[in-house]
């Protein structure tokens, strides 16, 4: 007989039996990264089967990525061959997870030994000595008394002069059988592929993002801003309820071909230049910009940020400016034109003659990525945990993978957000290979339908298990004509959105709080653009939206079910205009049904249809709502599933609606 060639194997062992299959959640590529909050259980599902009829262990192993040993949890059998297992990550970091399953002998001859001792098997003696081979092999897995107990039962089972009744009663006996399960035969175990997780603290799932530019002013200030007179702001800014301030970039920019007011090719002699244009004399990514301070200056805005219970984010824009040290000292990163110049940005039709993009292809790759990791790490050794990064999705995934990998086995807690506008799938994709949060389109659903729609997809699909999305209703490369043509109404209702359909947001201020939405003619963006000048603002201006964003972020920081993902469901009205959704706690304390209006114009109304069913509550259930938006938090008495709604713009363009409990 001719034994089978090698090469048509392709690594099948011939002998494991058991097959795993569907396991959730899972990502592929392999290298793909899942996200998981700290201290909450992950439930882990898989399809685990094997030929004949034949009972099957299944675990769930567990470690922290470069630990050698694994943790093991028992899955449960759920029937149709499904099992399932709850693991609570003991900490932040980066964890591996598999499947294993295998076919024990002994449990599988002990369910058929005891249905043939019921039924009076006369060959019971033969299925004895079965057993006492099977207690022997788990003696040589076993230790100390536990091995001479197996030992001992074993000879007791396989001698022939013993009473059979009393060897049928050892076998049956319930500590024999829990005994030898402890040592089970595990060499023909089937191994599941391994699945990386990153367990992320809770200020990855739930942030709320100030963004601002440090060189622009309070009120008539002149000149060039510095970190000691951003960090001023800083208390006012933890009033209104947000924990991240992020800055764009802090670096030296550079003068070669420097963009001048509203993106103007020819700049001023006191144009400050675009910030991302990284790199100048005075340095690149790692320096900073001489009028905002020196190192210790940043480290002291650092510990003020912390005082007031706030985090930096900093932003890391992987891009040159002519003038920048690795253009002299690195030609090889950059690709090169025929006629001796570097190959700038391009997005037609813009065009970007300050940023020189790196060049992911050079043959000295490797030197290139350690360097741009070397950015990173630099700032997170001067203690900054939290990164925006800036057009991701025009580097190198693979990159990305191994970078964001490397830093999140490193700094466990470090929060790394994607500014990436772009094809879903890429977006995802960014995410898959370890970005904690990610910009969304949320600027661009207009609609209620289409809204509903998009968070659906963000928090009822698979999207779920890897991507954590950030709502932004502005930045300052995006004024979307919704806010260029909306009121005051228009603002709120984008604002209470972006806090209540996901528990990650963020403006750009205080160009949002203030009401900015003149556009540069014909164009998604801001005029006077402060990317190009250095801005005087008043931050107090009379009129403001800061009562608003201060009240919807208090009821956030209240209620922690506000502050949750997978949480959302939505409810039907009978008015286009009209979105509705609830959000409960886990536990079930906490019921929140917010009604927005997408017109800011007009008054809309109509019928809000409460699922009662989710709430515990019967068809014809009276409750009350307390309105949490209005200061004065009015108390409605509800009945039953269709209740009516009036939104007028000149109040509030939205309901934030606790319902309350009986009694409450």
């Amino acid at each position: 007989m001719n034994p089978l060639p090698p090469k048509t194997l392709h690594g099948h062992s011939g002998r494991v039996r058991p097959v795993i299959d569907a396991v959730q959640p899972s990502l592929r590529p392999a290298e793909a990264i899942l996200k998981h909050r700290e201290k909450e259980a992950m439930e882990v599902r898989a399809h685990v089967l094997a030929d004949g009829h034949d009972q099957l262990d299944v675990v769930l192993a567990t470690r922290l990525r470069g630990e050698r040993s694994w943790r093991e949890i028992t899955m449960r059998d759920q029937r149709n061959d499904e099992f399932s297992a709850s693991w609570v990550p003991p900490s932040i970091g980066v964890f591996e997870y598999r499947i294993l399953a295998w076919v024990d002998p002994f449990r599988n001859w002990h369910v058929g030994f005891v249905k043939k001792s019921d039924a009076g098997d006369p060959k019971i003696a033969v299925e004895l000595d079965i057993g006492s081979r099977l207690l022997a092999e788990a003696g040589t897995r076993a230790r100390g008394k536990d091995r001479a107990h197996l030992e001992e039962w074993s000879r007791f089972l396989g001698d022939h002069s013993r009473d059979l009744m009393q060897k049928v009663a050892l076998a049956r006996d319930p500590h024999v059988y829990e005994l030898v399960r402890a040592y089970p035969d595990r060499s023909l175990e089937r191994k599941g592929d391994i699945h990386r997780v990153f367990v992320e603290r809770e200020k990855a799932y739930a942030s709320t993002w100030y963004e601002f530019f440090p060189r622009s002013h309070v009120d008539d200030r002149e000149g060039h801003g510095s970190f000691a007179e951003a960090a001023e702001r800083f208390p006012e800014i933890a009033r209104m309820g947000f924990d991240v301030v992020y800055f764009p970039p802090i670096h030296p920019i550079g003068n070669t071909f420097r963009k001048g007011r509203n993106n103007a090719l020819v700049a001023e002699s006191d144009d400050p230049g675009s910030p991302w244009a990284i790199g100048g004399k005075e340095g690149g990514h790692k320096a900073l910009h001489p009028e905002l301070g020196s190192l210790e200056d940043f480290r002291a805005l650092l510990k003020e940020a912390e005082r007031n219970g706030l985090e930096v984010a900093l932003d890391i824009a992987f891009q040159c400016s002519p003038d920048h040290p690795y253009v002299s000292d690195h030609p090889q990163w950059f690709k090169w034109r025929p006629d001796g110049t570097v190959q700038y940005a391009e997005n037609p039709p813009k065009k970007y003659q300050d940023i020189l993009p790196f060049d992911f292809e050079t043959e000295d790759w490797r030197n290139l990525w350690a360097e741009l990791r070397s950015v990173f790490v630099y700032w997170l050794e001067q203690g900054v945990r939290i990164f925006r990064v800036d057009n991701p999705h025009t580097k190198s995934i693979d990159f990305w993978s191994w970078c964001l990998l490397d830093l999140k086995e490193a700094y466990p807690e470090a929060i790394f957000l994607s500014e990436a506008f772009t094809r879903p799938k890429r977006k995802y994709r960014l995410a898959k290979a370890g970005f904690t949060q990610g910009y969304t389109y949320f600027t661009w659903r207009n609609h209620a339908a289409e809204m509903r729609e998009y968070v659906e997809e963000l928090t009822h699909s698979p999207v779920s298990d890897f991507f954590i999305p950030n709502f932004w209703p502005n930045t300052p490369d995006i004024l979307h004509a919704d806010l260029q043509h909306g009121t005051r109404a228009t603002f709120v209702a984008r604002y209470l959105m972006a806090a209540t359909l996901v528990p990650s947001l963020g403006i750009y201020g205080p160009a949002f709080e203030l009401m900015e939405n003149e556009p540069f003619p014909g164009k998604e963006e801001y005029n006077h653009n402060e990317k190009y000048e250095i801005k005087s603002w008043d931050w107090d201006r009379p009129g403001n939206l800061k009562p608003e964003i201060t009240r919807i972020n208090a009821i956030r920081k209240r209620f922690s079910s506000l502050r949750r993902l997978k949480n959302i469901r939505f409810a039907e009205t009978d008015n286009p205009q009209i979105l509705a959704y609830l959000k409960a706690s886990p536990e079930r304390r906490e019921f929140f049904l917010i009604v927005v209006s997408f017109d800011g114009h007009h008054p809309q109304g109509g019928h809000v249809i409460v699922p009662l069913e989710g709430l515990g509550f019967g068809p014809d259930k009276a409750y009350a709502v307390k309105d949490l938006l209005d200061p004065a938090e009015p108390v409605y008495s509800w009945r039953g599933r269709k209740n009516y709604v009036l939104l007028d713009p000149r109040k509030s363009p939205g309901h934030f609606l606790r319902i309350l409990p009986e009694g409450a």
